[in-house]
């Protein structure tokens, strides 16, 4: 970085991804953001920063994952005090968009929660959004500001061909018929064969995986999502994959949520590795399935964004080989 962008581009961390927000300084050879939140007594956030903002281009990093609700009110209040401190360009980096799922009206007398989140955002003083791997695509459109899509299939992938030798032949299955497209994607960049779970439904809390389209006997299994949630999907994916004859199965997402049962379903299935990204911190609470876990970091690809972002460059072109255009 010169010292011109040094001056100019400063980037903050909310207390949900102070890790990942360092580490991506560091790439930018940066320092983070001076500034700190504290909480009041009563359990009222505020944001306080200890460096001059005024029409400086600011980033603030802030996964909203679990508690989302204090994750995403303390990404607003950050929001809010770098407009007030008269930032020039406001960019809400969210490497996990909480609420993500909410995005349509299924049934009446809900709420379309992901539109919500998007509005207070944009009205909190966001110029712009970064993100990664939203659970729905549609969301992008949900915003009236500026958003920058990021995918985590180069780091993924490139974890992937560097085992390439060990895991031997890979066929890539979608846990359910939702993400085809992904599965399918992954099948071609890394030279697998593709293989789908029909999943049937018994009741509204049961789910049966009955039939199998595709060879898996014998091979290698890497069973894709966007985010591992509370693993049932994923884990009886696995078991009826493990009966079928699979000799090896491997889990990847980009969003490591594992939320009520997910240690203990990802500790007892078949699953030999969970890859994961730190869009959302892992720590101690994975300390279950420790022996399986892979991390992977994003920090280079969403320092290259902000790199990019902050001169004005295009950000769709960090995808621009052919295997990693997104759509």
């Amino acid at each position: 970085m010169s010292n011109a962008d040094r001056d100019d581009l400063k980037i903050f961390a909310g207390r949900a991804s102070i890790d990942l927000a360092e580490a991506i300084c560091r790439g930018l050879d940066l320092p983070l953001g001076q500034a700190h939140t504290d909480m009041f007594p009563d359990g009222e956030l505020i944001v306080k920063l200890n460096e001059d903002v005024r029409g400086r281009d600011c980033f603030v990093v802030q996964s909203t994952y679990n508690p989302v609700n204090a994750h995403l009110m303390e990404l607003l209040i950050y929001i809010d005090c770098l407009r007030r401190a008269s930032a020039r360009r406001i960019t809400a980096v969210i490497p996990y968009f909480g609420y993500a799922r909410q995005d349509r009206k299924d049934e009446g007398r809900v709420p379309i929660t992901a539109k919500l989140v998007a509005n207070l955002i944009a009205t909190a003083g966001a110029n712009r959004v970064l993100a990664m791997d939203l659970h729905a695509e549609q969301i992008q459109g949900f915003f009236d500001i500026p958003v920058d899509h990021l995918h985590a299939s180069p780091v993924i992938v490139n974890y992937l061909e560097s085992i390439r030798e060990q895991i031997g032949d890979v066929v890539l299955v979608s846990p359910d018929v939702g993400n085809v497209k992904i599965a399918s994607k992954f099948a071609g960049w890394i030279g697998g064969d593709f293989a789908i779970i029909d999943k049937r439904r018994k009741s509204g809390t049961e789910v049966v995986s009955a039939n199998i389209i595709g060879e898996i006997k014998g091979k290698t299994i890497l069973l894709v999502d966007d985010m591992i949630s509370t693993a049932g999907t994923m884990c009886e994916a696995a078991k009826l994959l493990c009966s079928r004859g699979a000799s090896n199965i491997i889990a990847a997402a980009t969003h490591p949520v594992l939320v009520g049962l997910a240690m203990e379903r990802l500790a007892e299935s078949p699953i030999s590795r969970v890859i994961v990204t730190d869009s959302i911190p892992t720590g101690a609470r994975c300390r279950p399935i420790e022996d399986k876990l892979v991390r992977l970091s994003v920090a280079k690809l969403f320092g290259e964004a902000i790199y990019r972002i902050h001169h004005n460059k295009s950000v769709s072109s960090l995808f621009a080989h052919k295997a990693f255009q997104p759509d």
